[in-house]
């Protein structure tokens, strides 16, 4: 039984504050979320090259005079060290298809690469229109991965009140809960979207909660709203519904405005089971710390939320229970108390067992970038010592740790002559190492690239030969020698030194 008739008799004669608080009052995420960029592109290979080991940079967003919507970006040419003419060169329908084919979970050291195409200031690939769909390309990877603010400051950078980049915008604000500004500009122009059940939920949101009623009947009408949709938005324009109605059952088409909508109706969703675009939404300290620790673990595993965060999080009260994520909670407290105290023997007995944790979970960069400065400068039993060296050349201190290494053995003779951008050849005893021996070896881009950058697509070969990587696996020696040359001959050195690294320590174990 509906009763929005009833709702809509009640505004007549009843104030618009006296209706439900828009969702906007709800505490969302307590700041923005940055993201693991790679270092700057140092000039092509001539001179045996030296990777900078510069900090990741802050992300913010750069003023671009007349911009076309689809050059915008987070990081200039100052920081990325890529040139404004990036993509120019390339078709739009070949770079949007590189971009729907990353791999969702890449080595962090091509993952940190993505971030920095995704995000830099370039102008389109030449024949781009005016739909923005090189720039929703960018956005749709940037929210597979989790990043949803990086995401929104693009579009928001693009100016989004247009029908081409609204309902992308309107989305990626109801992910992030900050949809007022969107709304406001539906509300004003209606016609910036299809979407029905975006129009009245957002009327309501501006406070105009019988124009929103009014427009929700008509739609109804006229079976413009999904059944869900109209169930939910039921819900929110009357919440007296929501006692006496049945739960609704979750829709298999989540989208970010049914998400909201079944918070607001005071059946929120859990997101685990969602896009990992989703995850943000349990970072609100209102949420239960277990949830907070899952979603933080989900967004840190690709890079989109900051190591200190998540360790923050696993640092902020003793666990609650046992098992999964309190496990891992309580294994990094015991780790972290320990190197506080800089004390070796708890250090070296727990260290196993925290890495392991980590690394399960696809976290052992994140717990490299914690600890393997640190654990450069202790004095570790041998066993210990040699775990705390490969975690510290997964670190952004890789090169400075290897250089003051005193290796144990072959292994890591060649981990730290790879992490200074030479591999010892002669101490290639697998073919894995052989592969990146080869690569550090040649001086020039690899045949599988070559047409590429002689045609000035310069960003179609940097996504091509991270993609070679991601799809080449342990056992593609010929695709792991060819990414990496080329990346290394693009100026790309710290990105495919740490890759190497990567596939080494991480992938093959050694």
């Amino acid at each position: 039984m509906r009763r929005i008739d009833a709702l809509i008799a009640a505004f007549l004669i009843a104030p618009a504050a006296a209706a439900q608080q828009p969702l906007s009052a709800i505490d969302w995420l307590d700041g923005a979320a940055s993201v693991s960029v790679a270092g700057p592109r140092v000039e092509p290979l001539g001179l045996p090259p030296q990777a900078s080991g510069v900090d990741t940079p802050t992300v913010s967003v750069m003023a671009l005079d007349a911009a076309r919507s689809d050059s915008v970006g987070l990081l200039p040419a100052t920081v990325t060290g890529l040139p404004v003419t990036l993509w120019q060169a390339s078709g739009e329908a070949a770079i949007v298809a590189l971009l729907e084919r990353l791999s969702p979970e890449p080595l962090p050291a091509i993952q940190a690469l993505y971030y920095t195409l995704l995000l830099a200031e370039a102008e389109p690939p030449g024949d781009a229109g005016s739909d923005g769909l090189f720039l929703k390309a960018r956005v749709a990877a940037l929210q597979t991965y989790g990043a949803t603010d990086p995401a929104l400051a693009l579009i928001e950078r693009a100016g989004p009140a247009t029908p081409a980049l609204f309902d992308t915008w309107l989305d990626l604000a109801l992910l992030a809960g900050t949809e007022t500004e969107a709304c406001a500009a539906l509300a004003e122009r209606p016609a910036l979207t299809d979407d029905y059940g975006a129009r009245v939920f957002c009327i309501a949101q501006t406070g105009d909660w019988q124009t929103a009623a009014l427009i929700y009947e008509t739609s109804v009408g006229l079976g413009l709203l999904s059944t869900t949709q109209e169930g939910l938005l039921a819900q929110f324009l009357d919440p007296e519904m929501v006692e006496g109605s049945l739960a609704l059952a979750p829709t298999a088409g989540i989208t970010p405005l049914i998400f909201r909508l079944y918070e607001a109706v005071g059946q929120p969703l859990p997101t685990q089971g969602l896009p990992r675009a989703y995850a943000s939404a349990d970072l609100r300290a209102s949420a239960g710390l277990k949830a907070r620790l899952e979603a933080a673990e989900r967004l840190a595993h690709t890079g989109a939320l900051p190591p200190n965060r998540l360790l923050g999080l696993y640092t902020e009260r003793a666990p609650a229970a046992s098992g999964g994520v309190w496990d891992r909670a309580r294994i990094i407290q015991t780790f972290d108390q320990a190197m506080t105290r800089e004390n070796p023997g708890p250090i070296a007995d727990i260290l196993p067992d925290a890495w392991q944790a980590m690394r399960d979970q696809g976290l052992a960069v994140a717990f490299a970038e914690l600890y393997g400065a640190a654990l450069a400068g202790i004095e570790l039993p041998p066993r210990a010592q040699a775990l705390a060296f490969r975690v510290g050349l997964l670190s952004s201190s890789y090169e400075s740790i290897a250089s003051a290494a005193r290796p144990l053995d072959d292994t890591e003779t060649f981990l730290a002559g790879l992490a200074r951008g030479m591999p010892p050849a002669d101490l290639a005893d697998t073919a894995l190492k052989q592969a990146i021996s080869r690569a550090f070896a040649a001086g020039s881009v690899s045949a599988d690239h070559a047409s590429l950058l002689e045609g000035g697509k310069l960003g179609q070969a940097i996504l091509s030969a991270g993609l070679q990587l991601d799809r080449a696996g342990l056992r593609g020696f010929g695709d792991i020698t060819s990414a990496l040359s080329t990346l290394r001959a693009l100026g790309l050195e710290e990105t495919a030194r740490r890759a190497a690294l990567e596939l080494l320590i991480l992938e093959s174990g050694a």
